[in-house]
């Protein structure tokens, strides 16, 4: 194998991921046939209690499954559960696995493991009764966690399997007007095209948030605290601000919102500094502000397209609920 094709397998580089909480739940089924479902269901299998086993099988293969599948990231899972659940009706046994942990990468491909070994296991204990067994419709049923939040199957889920597993998803910001400011010399200069804002646009659409205002202003102060408190007069509920918070002269933004602030969230602040410093060490050298204005959140947040994107990664699974508390409503 020459150099070029050793190149075309490797593992994806998750390292400028940010580590969250991650859940899949994959789901099977294995099809005995009615003599044999009662066999099994009855616990009366020659090699032994077939489900018992299948459950145990199914926690030992989701484990394994960076041995199973080369590409497959090696994690550290924090939690497995395998249910097996007869279906009378149709004289099947439906196969559940819950993976959960927090991590760079999703765990769908170890639930998808545990599904498969469990399966295989019935099917071995099962042959000695019943030679012509089917396993079917094996799939993810849903993930969770990661900059996407909570992805269902296209087939969907029944209403039992949604109130076992109760699917989280990041809450939303839908309808919420809201606002991205640049603020660079260089770009409202035409020097350079913004792509820190876009950036913010995007991750604040994916929350389902109306974009009211997007604009790049020069740095300095006395632009963005006007156009700060205009923001809140009209309403808009959450601002953020990219650029202007590192440590050269022209670097104003976080003394333009503390002029302006009703009062300081130094949690979010803090917040953004912790979790960035996970990608890089010059997270500690931004100056990023959080403060509330009036009924708005405006928020400080580094330049570069890459913290941008990172930083709405860390604040989409708090901003609605930092909008209750504003409001004085009940909040998850």
């Amino acid at each position: 194998m020459n150099e070029q094709q050793a190149a075309a397998f490797h593992m994806a580089d998750i390292r400028d991921k940010r580590p969250t909480r991650r859940r899949a739940v994959a789901v099977g089924e294995f099809l005995p046939g009615p003599e044999a479902f009662a066999t099994v269901i009855e616990r009366r299998l020659p090699k032994g209690d077939a489900l018992v086993m299948a459950e145990i099988a199914g926690l030992q293969g989701a484990k394994m499954a960076s041995q199973l599948m080369p590409l497959c990231h090696p994690l550290a899972l924090e939690l497995v559960r395998v249910r097996c659940v007869p279906v009378a009706a149709r004289s099947v046994i439906r196969v559940y696995c819950e993976c959960a942990t927090e991590a760079r990468t999703g765990v769908e491909m170890e639930a998808l493991a545990g599904v498969n070994a469990a399966l295989l296991t019935l099917y071995d204990l099962s042959k000695p009764v019943q030679p012509a067994l089917t396993i079917s419709g094996v799939r993810l049923l849903f993930k969770e966690g990661g900059k996407k939040g909570l992805w269902i199957h296209p087939d969907g889920m029944e209403d039992d399997e949604r109130e076992h597993y109760r699917p989280h998803d990041l809450a939303r910001l839908d309808g919420v007007p809201c606002a991205v400011i640049t603020l660079s010399d260089r770009a409202s200069g035409g020097e350079y095209v913004d792509r820190s804002g876009p950036e913010l646009v995007a991750g604040l659409q994916r929350l389902g948030a109306e974009l009211a205002h997007v604009e790049v202003l020069p740095d300095g102060i006395d632009p963005l605290v006007e156009r700060l408190r205009k923001l809140s007069d009209e309403g808009v509920r959450i601002c953020l601000c990219t650029g202007g918070t590192g440590l050269g002269r022209r670097d104003v933004t976080p003394e333009a919102l503390r002029m302006v602030a009703d009062r300081q969230v130094e949690g979010l602040a803090e917040l953004l500094r912790v979790e960035s410093a996970k990608h890089t060490p010059l997270a500690w050298l931004s100056r990023a502000e959080v403060v509330q204005i009036g009924p708005m959140l405006a928020f400080a947040l580094p330049g570069s397209p890459r913290a941008a994107r990172q930083c709405m990664d860390i604040l989409a699974p708090l901003l609605a609920h930092a909008l209750a508390m504003v409001d004085g409503r009940p909040h998850a």
